[in-house]
């Protein structure tokens, strides 16, 4: 007994020296656990702006359908992040959706953190673990660093924003601590492709990043002319089989045309928001600069003696400058959103100075400044990730799952009794008094300011629309009719994969009237006259759907009939329906 328990104590040992040199086996045992929340649907507590994650649903049903984001519909994104959440929905028909649009993006930054973490083990595998081990904590919690709603729930808005946070943290990570030439290639390459396909504004915070490791001789001449090698052919290539590139800068061109604010207020907003990782880093700047001010001196009057490439590298690698330059990568990519992991790309960054200062000062007062600074900067953003999944989380004890028939795995959600009790309350208030919420969006008023972030607007929609469907359900089978193409009036639009049915083309995903939906062309004209049902929300009406309805009314006038499916829900019947067999 005693021989076989110290047998199994050396093994149990083995294995936990193992993983101590081996983070890449944490990181594929982490992976392999995802599938034991994606098989069943879980139910998740209902939060702010809960139905935008429903836009992934709309576009992989658009995807199955052949559609291809940008050719066949506008979007206000790249289409990557559609079609990674398009492939793990076929894998796992039953995971939830908004697990399955969060960690879809995994499936590029997991294979490229691999690459760092198996070029920085060789060094350290501590230092591996140090970057390892914050990748999955921001990767694998769906939650956004910004409070924009007082009550807890899940943040199903700012999806992609993460996920380009998150692909940031890779190439930051890459940039900072890989040696290896071929791997700095290769990541900066498909890192720059990735966050180019998710988010315009994100390959931008990229380029700040790169461009710094480049002037400082952290990106080598031969892997950057590598990396811009094949993202270019990369990028050509897709143009010549598919035209999505090109279609896909249409897009973001009227998006800046719809979106004409100015940058300054918007910098000044994300900085705002963003107010302690700004004041942190300005001090960590400013404390950084006065310790390293001799030697940077020394290497500024070398480079003025002997200019080059080498000396102006050696002025330009200053720990103020890189922190200076992640700053403003990260301000100007927060400039353009709503919710997002902001600024968790710094960690790699953080790292690295603290164990240069380490090296440099030792256990000093000037490093224990540093050390306080820095780890405040980092720690803020893990708090508040950690603090909102606990809330969210543990609150759902005092949630019910929603009622429904027909909502899939969408309806898996939980809703505290009280947000329940004040939907159906309201509900009866939107029907009984629409005129009064009518005059409301005809003055271009909501009525409430945060009425998408209301967890009650969120729960009684998800039952109007699983009202809605019993009511067209009941309609094709009064009429002998089909509506093979369904669009609505509406922010999104499920109904289509909901009902296995189709989405007609050339119509925006995620139509936000004032940020988001281009002024309509002959294509969209012809492709809502000619949808067979369109959708038209009312409780209650709102000045976003009044907007839509102004937009789409002249295409559905000639060929469509008005009716009253439901109490919130008004609908253009297309006029000619051949009725079934």
């Amino acid at each position: 007994m005693q021989a076989s328990d110290t047998t199994f104590s050396s093994k149990q040992y083995g294995f936990r020296a193992t993983l101590a040199r081996q983070p890449l086996i944490v990181l594929a045992l982490a992976v392999a656990c995802l599938p034991m929340a994606l098989i069943g649907t879980l139910v998740m507590p209902i939060g702010p702006m809960y139905w935008d994650h429903y836009i992934y649903l709309d576009a992989a049903n658009r995807i199955f359908d052949g559609q291809i984001p940008s050719i066949d519909f506008f979007a206000p994104v790249g289409g990557l992040g559609y079609h990674l959440f398009a492939g793990w929905l076929y894998l796992f028909p039953n995971g939830h959706a908004l697990l399955l649009s969060s960690w879809s993006m995994m499936t590029v930054t997991v294979p490229l953190m691999a690459l760092v973490v198996r070029d920085v083990q060789k060094q350290s595998p501590a230092i591996s673990y140090a970057l390892l081990l914050p990748f999955l904590f921001f990767s694998l919690l769906p939650f956004n660093t910004g409070e924009f709603y007082p009550y807890p729930g899940s943040d199903g808005f700012g999806i992609y924003n993460r996920q380009i946070c998150q692909l940031l943290y890779v190439l930051a990570a890459a940039l900072v601590f890989a040696r290896s030439w071929q791997i700095l290639a290769a990541i900066t390459a498909l890192s720059m492709l990735a966050l180019l396909f998710t988010k315009v504004t994100g390959v931008a915070a990229g380029g700040v990043l790169c461009l710094m490791a480049f002037l400082a001789g952290r990106l080598p001449l031969r892997a950057a002319l590598v990396a811009a090698t094949v993202f270019l052919v990369t990028i050509g290539l897709l143009e010549i089989a598919s035209g999505v590139v090109s279609a896909y800068a249409a897009d973001i061109l009227s998006l800046v045309l719809i979106n004409d604010d100015s940058l300054l207020p918007r910098l000044l907003q994300a900085a705002s928001i963003n107010f302690g990782v700004m004041l942190g880093c300005g001090i960590l700047a400013l404390v950084l600069f006065f310790n390293e001010f001799a030697p940077f001196l020394e290497k500024v009057r070398a480079f003025a003696a002997k200019p080059g490439f080498a000396s102006l590298g050696d002025v330009a690698n200053q720990s103020f400058f890189w922190l200076a330059s992640f700053v403003v990568a990260g301000l100007l990519f927060e400039s353009q959103n709503t919710g997002s992991q902001a600024f968790i790309f710094l960690w790699p960054l953080l790292l690295a100075i603290l164990l240069e200062s380490y090296r440099r000062k030792g256990p000093s007062a000037a490093f224990a400044v540093i050390a306080v600074v820095a780890s405040g900067v980092a720690l803020a953003p893990a708090i508040t990730i950690a603090q909102k999944a606990a809330r969210a989380w543990i609150g759902a004890v005092n949630t019910a799952p929603l009622e429904n028939r027909h909502l899939k795995g969408m309806g898996a959600v939980g809703v505290r009794d009280i947000v329940s009790l004040r939907a159906e309350r309201l509900h009866t208030h939107y029907v009984d008094y629409r005129a009064t919420y009518e005059a409301l969006a005809t003055a271009g008023e909501f009525p409430s300011f945060l009425l998408h972030s209301d967890m009650d607007f969120q729960a009684l929609w998800l039952q109007t629309v699983d009202g809605a469907i019993s009511a067209i359900g009941n309609y094709e089978t009064a009429n002998k009719i089909r509506f093979e193409t369904i669009m609505t009036i509406d922010f999104t639009n499920p109904f289509p994969w909901l009902m296995d049915r189709h989405a007609p083309k050339h119509i925006a995903i995620g139509a936000d009237p004032y940020r988001a939906v281009p002024p309509p062309d002959q294509r969209m004209r012809d492709s809502v006259g000619s949808v067979d049902l369109a959708l038209y929300p009312t409780c209650p009406p709102t000045a976003a759907r009044l907007k839509l309805l102004k937009l789409y009314q002249p295409a559905l006038a000639a060929g469509h009939r008005r009716i009253t499916l439901t109490p919130c829900f008004d609908a253009f019947v297309r006029n000619g329906l051949a009725a079934r067999p």
